[in-house]
């Protein structure tokens, strides 16, 4: 492996680095980063609004009649959704090896048609012999996840090839919060759609589904424009940018080095444990987020409302998740921490749990229930952008990087498999056994952050006092986050 400024390893480049760079190169970074910023990021949020849109519509589909239709029953309907987990986190680990050997331009949008083109056989499933639909909808809901695994941590891989430590968790929160949008959208789109019930002898139920999927093979066929290459091969930036950006990503990570794909650096992810912490950290998020996204609007319905109501009422919660996610974001990166603030808003969903499990009488108070999942959206959101970061950051090595990111989504979404047991039709309108073990999760998620926390401060302490006694080597082969002058991001 190459070797690095490892002068700029510890911290984020000095102005005065900066200034070199641009001196240098005649660039203004500033102007730099709002170049990138605008040719990547709307691109990769656009992709995963649509990739949440796709995997949660499921929910919307539920309230406008799919499993009366398809003559399923509330534990089958369970089941397709827990099938669609077990597809997503089979390959992730495999995807972002594919990616890193044939690019973003081509992946990205290759997955994203592909899972658009399987997303809109939901709404085109029949029912076996007249009966039942169950078999289409468990193949379909397997597949569907088994194409979307690779995109979440494809991106967060991506990303850290563009970006500098210190500007990537802020990305990766923008990029995340596409996913509450994508619930504030699917709730628009399935009361709007759900009046289209009838149009070509089909259920609004099917054309949820069906206009969704095909706005997604659309998009994603476009992507060849909108999806920029790695930065050696991009053609937004000129030569001169992108000696600029090399030369500032040399002083700061590895995102510049040419590392070769080996197994060996994919066992030495498999073999730190601080990438099963970072893995542990989502774990103890993925389940309470996607009961949140997938039961939401049958929770709303279930205080009493109606079907079309119950969709237009899960609007506001994701909204403010929206905004507080990127909110977070902003304050997180400019205090340089993430624990405190996972541990913050996490907090903040433990109090709305809390809410909806102290209603003892949901269907004569909807409002304090309703408050309980407004202070739940607000709280799960924005720790799962930050906690996403936590591998984007502090993991060094491309290939142990990019393993990582895909592990942290593996074993966090082995918490959404259990959780899509968990919210069944009979145990509304209180929701006793979900909520509870929403609320378990969320306590181990604080426990799991303090964890982190407390390791990765131990580990810079042990190498600040090494460099104090001269133990430190300062020049040689750079040895990845392993190496005694890395510094961990807390």
């Amino acid at each position: 492996m190459a070797d690095f400024d490892t002068t700029e390893k510890r911290e984020p480049s000095s102005s005065s680095a900066s200034s070199d760079l641009e001196a240098s190169h005649g660039i203004t970074e500033k102007h730099l980063l709002r170049k990138l910023d605008r040719h990547l990021l709307p691109g990769v949020c656009i992709l995963y609004l649509l990739s949440f849109l796709d995997r949660s519509n499921v929910a919307n589909a539920k309230l406008d009649g799919l499993t009366t239709s398809l003559g399923i029953s509330g534990n089958e309907y369970l089941t397709g959704l827990t099938l669609f987990f077990v597809g997503y986190i089979i390959f992730e680990v495999i995807w972002n090896v594919i990616l890193k050997r044939i690019g973003p331009r081509i992946w990205l949008p290759l997955l994203t048609f592909i899972w658009g083109v399987v997303a809109t056989l939901q709404g085109v499933i029949v029912n076996n012999g007249g009966k039942t639909g169950l078999a289409g909808f468990l193949v379909v809901r397997f597949f569907l996840g088994l194409t979307e695994g690779g995109l979440f941590p494809g991106v967060v891989f991506y990303l850290s090839m563009w970006y500098k430590r210190s500007e990537r968790q802020y990305r990766i929160a923008l990029f995340f919060s596409a996913a509450s949008l994508a619930g504030a959208f699917g709730g628009i789109l399935a009361y709007g759609i759900g009046f289209m019930r009838g149009v070509g002898g089909y259920e609004g139920w099917r054309w949820i589904f069906i206009i969704e999927g095909l706005l997604t093979c659309v998009l994603a066929a476009a992507g060849w424009w909108y999806i920029a290459d790695w930065p050696s091969k991009a053609n937004f930036i000129n030569d001169d940018e992108r000696a600029f950006l090399n030369a500032r990503l040399k002083a700061d990570s590895d995102a510049t080095a040419h590392e070769g794909f080996t197994w060996a650096n994919v066992l030495q992810a498999v073999k730190d444990p601080k990438v099963w912490l970072y893995g542990a950290c989502f774990h103890t998020l993925s389940l309470p987020l996607y009961t949140l996204s997938l039961f939401l609007p049958s929770i709303i319905k279930a205080l009493g409302y109606t079907a079309a109501h119950a969709q237009l009422l899960t609007i506001p919660p994701y909204a403010l998740a929206t905004i507080l996610t990127v909110i977070y974001a902003v304050v997180s990166e400019r205090y340089a921490r993430r624990g405190p603030f996972i541990i913050a808003s996490t907090v903040t969903a433990i109090i709305g749990y809390c809410m909806l499990l102290g209603n003892t009488d949901p269907l004569k108070r909807p409002g304090i229930s309703y408050a309980g999942m407004f202070l739940a959206a607000a709280g799960i959101y924005p720790s799962v952008a930050l906690g996403l970061s936590w591998p984007a950051i502090n993991v060094s090595g491309q290939t142990k990087r990019a393993t990582a990111n895909a592990m942290q989504i593996t074993i966090g979404n082995l918490g959404a498999v259990i959780g899509t047991q968990l919210y069944r039709a009979n145990d509304g309108p209180r929701y006793i056994v979900g909520h509870s073990v929403a609320l378990a999760y969320l306590i181990g998620n604080i426990a799991v952050v303090s964890t982190i926390w407390f390791v990765l401060h131990r580990e810079n302490s042990k190498r600040d006092r090494a460099e104090r006694e001269g133990k430190v080597q300062t020049e040689g082969e750079w040895l990845g986050d392993e190496d005694s002058r890395w510094r961990f991001r807390l």
